[in-house]
């Protein structure tokens, strides 16, 4: 199985990305959408929702109810994402224990942390002149 996604960009920092049926632009300076890390925390976060409700399940608190993550991303002076902070608010009564084991099995689970990995790096092909 495959993931595909066509990112068109006919002039400028604005990319459409074309998924299955859906479309949706990135913006790489934050103007007219929002901008690449950006989407990237919205990513991560949308990710780890079901992450944190099946780990929750898993770890004995069946029902998180309503789950809130603000999800910051702090960026060294190259403007490239350093480090990345979740701040998770469940409507559910869950003691501390329990929600560190939520988020440490939520870690192992989600697709998205598990792609932020040194070893992935994209195989690329470049062709010229192609339209």
């Amino acid at each position: 199985m495959a993931k595909q996604v066509t990112t068109v960009s006919d002039e400028g920092y604005s990319a459409t990305n074309e998924i299955r049926d859906f479309e949706t632009t990135i913006d790489a300076n934050g103007e007219e959408a929002p901008d690449t890390l950006e989407t990237l925390l919205a990513a991560y976060g949308s990710c780890y929702v079901p992450a944190l409700r099946v780990g929750g399940q898993q770890r004995g608190a069946d029902d998180l109810g309503r789950i809130e993550i603000e999800t910051s991303g702090e960026l060294n002076d190259d403007d490239k994402l350093e480090s990345v902070q979740f701040d998770i608010r469940v409507a559910a009564d869950v003691d501390d224990d329990t929600g560190d084991e939520i988020i440490e099995r939520a870690f192992e689970l989600c697709k998205v942390h598990d792609a932020l990995k040194d070893s992935l790096h994209a195989d690329t092909s470049f062709e010229g002149d192609a339209f």
